[in-house]
């Protein structure tokens, strides 16, 4: 199956920005501990692990582990639910916000309008 143009634009792009990324000193996430980090940051809160474990399709041990890294970065804090000791509220912190601001740039920068188009492979 052949890609598109616009489907190997999309790739390239992605592979620049993750290339920009890893190449940087910020933390090298995974593909899940960056979804649940955009996740809690752009989708209306509250989140629990629950919530993010059906918003995701994961199980909640997935989202578990990638919460305890993203939290020991300081990108995300857990919290008790006052009115309910079982329940824990995700919550986005200013750190995890810079983030992904600084990756948003990233993308935006990379996505200029000067940039070559890529030729397909035969």
């Amino acid at each position: 199956m052949e890609l598109g143009q616009s489907h190997v634009e999309a790739l390239d792009l992605w592979r620049r920005v993750t290339v920009t990324t890893v190449r940087s000193d910020a933390p090298d996430l995974t593909a899940r501990q960056m979804a649940v980090l955009m996740t809690v940051r752009l989708q209306p809160a509250p989140h629990t692990v629950r919530g993010l474990a059906a918003a995701l399709n994961v199980g909640k041990p997935a989202i578990t582990r990638a919460l305890d890294t993203l939290t020991r970065l300081g990108f995300v804090q857990r919290r008790r639910d006052p009115k309910d000791g079982r329940n824990v509220f995700v919550e986005r912190t200013d750190k995890g916000d810079a983030f992904l601001e600084q990756l948003g740039a990233t993308i935006l920068n990379d996505e200029a309008p000067a940039r070559p188009r890529l030729e397909l492979a035969s």
